[in-house]
């Protein structure tokens, strides 16, 4: 059975750090590409950022990019997401997917970040 489990969340200030994680089991983690979105309250799911299954290439969302960092340990089975510099809009509830093609797509059940002062 996969499972997918974040850990990392919690409250900050604005311009303070979290860092995020993504333990999963029940599958052979170093196969999949990486991914993190995050879901506002009112607003949809949207794309953070992305990571080849070997680390090699990454992207994120324009609105992060230059304060957020997604990396990976296949040898932990972990991928992370370092959150720096955050905002008041980027509270949200943070989810961290696995995909390999159109047909193996599995989620963690998130981690609420809240930014606020």
């Amino acid at each position: 059975q996969v499972q997918l489990v974040e850990s990392g969340g919690g409250l900050v200030q604005p311009g303070g750090s979290l860092r995020l994680s993504c333990a999963a089991s029940g599958i052979i983690f170093s196969g999949y590409a990486m991914h993190w979105y995050r879901q506002a309250p009112g607003k949809e799911r949207e794309l953070v950022a992305f990571i080849t299954s070997n680390g090699g290439t990454s992207n994120y969302a324009a609105s992060v990019k230059g304060r957020f960092t997604i990396s990976r340990d296949n040898a932990k089975n972990t991928g992370y997401l370092q959150m720096n510099s955050l905002k008041l809009e980027d509270t949200a509830v943070y989810y961290c997917n696995l995909r390999l093609g159109r047909t193996y797509d599995y989620w963690g059940q998130g981690t609420r970040v809240t930014v606020s002062s």
